[in-house]
C-alpha cells in the first residue's frame, strides 16, 4: 500500500522545537524529492520545504529559513523536519508529499 504516515506535532510553547518524521511505505521512497507543506485555517496549503532524492538540495520557505531543517534517510524511507525557534503563526496542520501523495497531516500548535 503507498502511502505517507506524518507524526511528531502536539502543542509548544513559542521558542520550542518540535521534530516530525514521515514514514513512506509502497514506493521507491529513494527516487523522490520530498516535501512538507502546511495549511493553517482560513489559509491556503503552502510548501515548507523540499528535499532532493538524495539530499544534495535543500528549499525553503522564506518564513522558516534559519529555524526549520528537512532531512531524510532513505535506508528508513522516512523524512523528517526539525523546526526550532518556533512562533504562533508556525500553527498548522503539517503535511508530507511526495510529488504523487499527501499524508494525513499532523497538527502543530505553539501556544503560551
Amino acid at each position: 500500500q503507498v502511502q505517507l504516515v506524518e507524526s511528531g506535532g502536539g502543542l509548544v510553547q513559542p521558542g520550542g522545537s518540535l521534530r516530525l518524521s514521515c514514514a513512506a511505505s509502497g514506493f521507491t521512497f529513494s527516487s523522490y524529492a520530498m516535501n512538507w507543506y502546511r495549511q493553517a485555517p482560513g489559509k491556503e496549503r503552502e510548501l515548507v520545504a523540499t528535499i532532493t532524492s538524495a539530499g544534495a538540495r535543500l528549499i525553503y520557505a522564506d518564513s522558516v529559513k534559519g529555524r526549520f531543517t528537512i532531512s531524510r534517510d532513505n535506508a528508513k524511507n522516512t523524512v523528517y523536519l526539525q523546526m526550532n525557534s518556533l512562533k504562533p503563526e508556525d500553527t498548522a496542520v503539517y503535511y508530507c508529499y511526495s510529488g504523487r501523495i499527501w499524508g494525513q497531516g499532523t497538527q502543530v500548535t505553539v501556544s503560551s
